[in-house]
């Protein structure tokens, strides 16, 4: 006899709905976006899946490519502005909060049963757009594949953005540290300066710009 009881670590559909799995990409970096990534996986679920952060470089694109043909998933960018604006948590749930916007575009009228974040916290109450159910997993990224799956989905997509950005602001090595404040990005911060990529409500760039 074949068991049907689901895999404890695989999101599934609920009786009222499906589950959404939210992480995002960015929060730490001295330039350049943050990005959250929403994902309802399919079935079977794309074998492999993990925290982005312990995924090789070539492993992170293969399982994006799955992701992105066979499940259903949106992303959400909040630019610097905005961060500048809100602060880095506030920007998060926005971005987090635009990326299942965009994906219950996508599902219609089919509901949502659960949306399930990295971390401790989540949009509900901090978001007035924010109308779904909500739980919160510390570690999710690494034990709920739906998590995982949004957590590959949104560094990639960010990954890009700043090997983009790059092109324009060559002297940063955004295509190596992806904006965060490595030894070689704050030297060229010293030397040239911050851009409008930059987040100056972040003391590294905030006291450069004050100088």
């Amino acid at each position: 006899m074949v068991s049907t009881m689901p895999d404890a670590r695989e999101s599934v559909m609920l009786p009222n709905g499906v589950t959404i799995g939210v992480d995002e990409a960015g929060r730490g970096p001295l330039a350049g976006p943050v990005v959250a990534a929403a994902v309802v996986l399919c079935k079977p679920r794309p074998s492999g899946l993990d925290d982005s952060k312990k995924l090789s470089a070539a492993r992170r694109a293969e399982l994006e490519e799955r992701i992105k043909r066979r499940c259903r998933w949106a992303v959400g960018v909040v630019d610097v502005a905005d961060i500048d604006r809100l602060n880095i948590f506030g920007a998060t749930m926005l971005a987090m909060t635009l990326a299942v916007q965009a994906l219950c575009e996508q599902l219609a009228d089919e509901p949502v049963g659960e949306v399930l974040i990295d971390g401790n916290l989540t949009p509900h109450g901090r978001r007035p757009e924010w109308c779904w159910p909500a739980r919160p997993i510390v570690g999710g990224d690494a034990i709920e594949p739906c998590i995982s799956a949004a957590s590959i989905i949104a560094k990639e997509h960010r990954d890009r953005l700043m090997r983009e950005a790059a092109r324009e602001h060559p002297h940063y090595g955004w295509d190596r540290n992806a904006g965060y404040g490595t030894p070689e990005h704050l030297a060229a911060l010293r030397t040239h300066g911050p851009t409008p990529l930059h987040r100056r409500s972040f003391a590294p760039v905030a006291q450069l710009v004050l100088l």
